[in-house]
């Protein structure tokens, strides 16, 4: 280990585990029933756990003993309300955790070292790339939607106290901490109801308001001050976009409606924002002949913020010739004091206009297809016999579209939504901006006529063909789908009419990859060299009809969803595929851990931004895969597949997964306003999320999605002798690396001693062994390759804090599993018992603390 990372363990030993351990003191003031008592009990509990999976026990046999051992508790209701106990006062533990973390971030993280733009800064100067710079600079951005996937179990009030907390924490402010502790002590972290898309929505606009907002006008900041000629005004650097309330796909709560709201709420962040940034310039600048000027700017915002009934009267343009008539009396007048404060308001204003953040709108293909069926048998807008033409007729029937039709005549209220979200989008280009609601994505894209009926439907909306500012978005997702992406996007292509479409919008095509149904369907190599080949052939295809193409990647936090160590994915991503622009969804977690405060949401911008564009400034033509190194990683890839598919085809596969893990309790911990399942009836693979899917292995600590199939991957291709090239990809290939990288973040995070007394359960003991055996092989070749005694060696800091949490959420993981094995006893046995719903809520409560120590494992 080097000087700079044994420095930074030890920064992370003192503002972050020592003070854990002073901070965890105070919890004893904590308002809990006989809370002194389970503060004790709770510490023993934990050092029983260790001591008893280490002997190889089962949770109940560890809980059964413990209270024997260190209780005089006797009858069930003791011991399930000191359990309940032990839960609550856990919850409080990670939030703690989460909130030292954050405090010492600065601290932790090198703000101006490798992957920040203080390095890129450097980078460019010594190698006097400045016009290469302004060249890239023109056209690219890193756009983040924030998505509301139901992985993020803190409620906002709990969000406000880690907030609060960690700002106490910098400041060493023992009182405050203390009250905070008292007031997470009393803060309910379970959700009696679930929220509501426009619930999701105002949670996610907080992060705008508070983090995003902050962040990206700081980087801004940098770029215009450092690079003043290579920033192009035309060209916001960053981007947001945002789905609750939009992604209408599989969530009935999701309408009309609820977008307009959605898109109302946003305007009205972006204007609060600047509200109160014209407040703080009001305080400064109370010069002649600039007061007056920032009054009325004052004035403005406030009647369109907070005067009733009042009607939208001001616009992004208007907002911003005032700032630059202050920034020039400024400069003229006034010595330019107080000038950056201007500058640093114009460049948030500039990005963020009118509507904050970008409303993207998504629906299932099937649900367009089923529409224009219905229409056709009750209109005469879509021809009668549409449901049985061949693909091209209808494509051609399509492009014939020449009436729009009315929503109402619809009696499925799911089908009348489609008409009316398009005519939604309208409305919001209207108010908030063309760029405020631009995109249409299509889930389950297959084919071109997916692309095309959405297209048609726009113009049954009302649309124009020749006024028609919408991107539309594919979405591929399983394997099969990434495979025949290219062919797809050829025939669109060459459809004379769609090829006008996207003149329209700058010759600029949108495609969507998704990781997480990928990966449940492919397996972990499978789904990322998959998404990897298409983005390659896609970049090909597009180019050869000289259309530029950007992606769009739908990731999760965990490895097993396309998270893990994101900007090294766009760092490694070699000539030729397509960088134009970083356009990724982060959600539930990811947005808390990775972009919960400005200085981590600042810095992971920055990594991702330098990744993007280090690529096409600095990178080697060595970047680019051998013909030889794509051969051995799509062996690898089928390899892993098979031996994925034949896990995931086991009989036992899916009932194994909903008996032992908390999956069937997904829907019912109030987490997320969408179901578990896109359709409701009988549990299957193709229907099941990849958020509950992936999540459920997670509290498994089996983390299966993140490296299953690995293992016997590369054992096969050292059988076949060819270890050494192996090897070579790992020590040149980014790529490469990337992934095994990722692979040993799923690994480290799990605990297979949790889960052992299931292999000798006479159903579930082969899938068990199965699993275990490719845990300890992928392991074994994983450490071999990074020349590695353990996991995640490399990443001292990263393993120290997910080792930390480990001990945390260890009391959780026991509890839920010992409760979990309750239930599945009573089922196996026929027995009825009212004390299986206490059970029920037991694994429900203890998914909380675990999610949320795991930071991103769903």
């Amino acid at each position: 280990m080097d000087g700079s990372a044994n420095s930074t363990i030890q920064v992370y030993n003192k503002q972050v585990g020592l003070r854990f351990q002073l901070y965890n003191s105070l919890f004893t003031a904590l308002p809990f029933h006989r809370v002194e008592k389970t503060g004790v009990l709770l510490t023993i509990f934990l050092l029983h756990c260790e001591e008893g999976f280490a002997k190889n026990q089962s949770p109940v046999e560890l809980i059964n003993s413990f209270f024997k051992q260190h209780t005089s508790y006797q009858n069930d209701q003791e011991v399930i309300d000191l359990l309940f106990r032990f839960v609550q006062y856990t919850e409080r533990q990670v939030v703690l955790f989460d909130a030292l973390e954050d405090a010492a971030y600065r601290d932790i993280h090198d703000m101006q070292g490798p992957g920040t733009l203080k390095q890129l800064q450097t980078e460019v100067l010594q190698t006097r790339t400045k016009d290469q710079l302004a060249e890239k600079l023109k056209d690219f951005s890193v756009r983040l939607v924030l998505t509301a996937h139901p992985t993020q179990f803190y409620p906002s009030e709990v969000l406000g106290i880690i907030n609060d907390l960690s700002k106490a924490m910098m400041n060493d402010n023992t009182a405050q901490i203390n009250s905070y502790l008292r007031q997470l002590g009393k803060t309910p972290f379970f959700k009696n109801e679930k929220p509501t898309p426009l619930d999701e929505a105002m949670n996610l606009i907080w992060y705008l308001e508070n983090v995003f907002y902050h962040a990206a006008g700081n980087i801004l900041t940098f770029l215009k001050n450092n690079f003043p000629k290579e920033v192009s005004p035309e060209n916001p650097i960053i981007r947001f976009g945002f789905w609750p309330g939009g992604d209408r796909d599989g969530n009935p709560f999701v309408n009309a409606g609820i977008t307009l709201k959605v898109a109302e709420a946003l305007r009205g962040g972006a204007l609060k924002s600047y509200y109160l940034d014209v407040r703080r310039l009001k305080r400064r600048l109370t010069f002649k002949g600039v007061s007056n000027v920032v009054q009325a700017l004052e004035q403005k915002l406030y009647n369109n913020l907070f005067v009733p009934n009042h009607e939208l009267d001001i616009s992004t343009e208007e907002i911003i010739g005032a700032l630059q008539q202050i920034r020039t009396i400024l400069i003229e007048e006034h010595n330019s004091l107080f000038l950056n404060m201007v500058e640093n308001l114009l460049s948030k204003v500039e990005l963020f206009g009118l509507f904050f953040a970008a409303l993207d709108v998504r629906q299932d293909s099937s649900v367009h297809t089923e529409l224009l069926e219905v229409l056709a048998e009750t209109t005469t807008a879509v021809p009668k016999d549409y449901a049985g033409l061949p693909e091209h007729e209808k494509i051609a029937a399509m492009l014939q579209v020449r009436e729009a039709v009315d929503p109402s005549v619809l009696e499925s209220e799911l089908h009348r939504d489609v008409l009316e979200s398009m005519a939604a989008m309208k409305t919001i280009q209207r108010t908030n901006g063309e760029i405020g609601c631009h995109r249409y994505i299509i889930s389950h894209s297959t084919t071109a006529l997916d692309i095309m009926q959405v297209y048609g439907l726009f113009l049954l909306a009302g649309w124009k063909q020749d006024d028609m500012p919408v991107d539309i978005v594919p979405l591929f997702e399983t394997i099969d789908d990434l495979q025949n992406a290219a062919g797809v996007m050829k025939d669109l292509y060459e459809n004379e009419t769609y090829r006008r479409h996207l003149q329209q919008r700058d010759n600029i095509q949108t495609i969507m990859l998704g990781f997480s149904d990928g990966t449940k369907d492919g397996g972990y190599l499978m789904a990322n060299w998959g998404i990897y080949k298409a983005k390659e052939e896609l970049s090909a295809i597009s180019k050869q009809y000289d259309v530029e193409v950007v992606f769009f990647d739908g990731r999760g936090g965990p490895p097993a969803r396309g998270g893990g160590q994101t900007h090294q994915f766009y760092a490694s991503l070699g000539p030729n595929i397509s960088n134009r622009e970083i356009q990724l969804t982060i959600q539930g977690q990811t947005i808390s851990s990775n972009f919960g405060i400005v200085d981590s949401a600042q810095y992971n911008i920055e990594q991702l931004m330098h990744a993007g564009i280090r690529n096409t400034l600095f990178a080697s033509q060595e970047a680019a895969l051998t013909a030889g190194e794509e051969e051995l990683l799509q062996y690898l890839s089928n390899e892993s597949f098979e031996k994925y598919s034949a896990l995931k085809n086991h009989p036992n596969f899916l009932e194994y997964l909903n008996s032992a893990s908390p999956l069937r309790y997904y829907a019912e911990a109030n987490i997320g306003s969408r179901p578990s399942k896109r359709k409701p009836g009988k549990l299957n693979l193709d229907d099941l999320r990849a958020v509950p899917y992936v999540g459920s292995w997670s509290q498994l600590k089996q983390n299966l999605p993140g490296y299953y199939g690995v293992g016997t991957a590369l054992q096969r291709l050292e059988e076949a002798g060819k270890w050494d090239e192996v090897q070579q990809l790992y020590e040149r290939s980014l790529f490469f690396k990337t992934l095994m990288d990722n692979c040993e973040m799923a690994m480290t995070k799990c605990f297979f001693p949790l889960t052992a007394f299931l292999a000798r359960h006479p159903k579930y003991g082969e899938l068990w062994n199965m699993i275990y055996e490719e845990f300890q092989l992928t392991k074994s070749y994983i450490l071999r390759l990074a020349g590695a005694s353990e996991l995640m060696e490399d990443k001292p800091v990263n393993l120290l804090s997910i080792q930390m949490r480990q001990r945390i959420e260890l009391p959780l993981l026991t509890i839920q599993q010992y409760a979990l094995t309750k239930i599945r006893e009573m089922e196996e046995h026929g027995i009825q018992s009212s004390g299986r719903a206490v059970y029920e809520k037991m694994v429900m409560r203890c998914s909380f603390g675990i999610i949320n120590a795991e930071r991103n494992s769903a």
